[in-house]
């Protein structure tokens, strides 16, 4: 049997401090969006991933891996925001098989209107406190934890892969933002 590798004294504090994180910042932008818009962090993110795409319109598969979120809890998503007007599907014009979200002008209204105040909010809550080095530091940080994130649910997700494949990354490249500013509704 291995013996434990238990965390250090440093390492217990940032954990339970990113376990905060990870618990009550969803959850204070979740209540920011519904007394905005009655929409989730989720929906939201689905609106300014599609409002950030060229043309304003992504494949499923594609918009899923920018949301990081499985197909099937994006297509319950996507129906959800179709029945609000705000995207609707259409099939690729490159490849039939494909079905592309696009948001549409009410969407690109709705994720315009409720921009300001969601990023005002990430503002307050995350970065007001953080001055630049410390807001790069957690970008850094976050970024080789999702890198890890999406080793391990690549492995989840499919227990058919060759372990001896290297783990390709799902992160679509970040693309330019929403804003005409070159800002970001994210």
């Amino acid at each position: 049997m291995t013996e434990s590798r238990w965390l250090s004294a440093e390492e217990r504090r940032a954990w339970l401090a990113l376990l905060s994180v990870t618990t009550l910042l969803p959850a204070a932008l979740d209540a920011h969006l519904m007394s905005l818009g009655r929409l989730s962090l989720f929906d939201y993110n689905v609106l300014a991933m599609l409002s950030e795409a060229d043309g304003r319109s992504l494949p499923m598969k594609e918009l899923a891996a920018r949301t990081s979120a499985s197909l099937s809890r994006l297509s319950h998503v996507v129906t959800k925001l179709q029945s609000r007007g705000w995207i609707d599907r259409q099939p690729s014009p490159d490849d039939a098989r494909v079905t592309n979200a696009h948001l549409t002008d009410l969407g690109w209204e709705t994720i315009v209107d409720l921009a300001p105040d969601h990023v005002e909010r990430v503002r307050e809550i995350v970065f007001d406190g953080l001055d630049e080095e410390d807001a790069r530091r957690l970008g850094d940080i976050a970024e080789k934890i999702v890198a890890q994130l999406d080793e391990a649910s690549w492995i989840f997700r499919d227990s058919e892969r060759d372990p001896g494949l290297p783990c390709p990354k799902r992160r679509a490249a970040p693309t330019a933002g929403a804003a005409d500013d070159g800002g970001s509704a994210a």
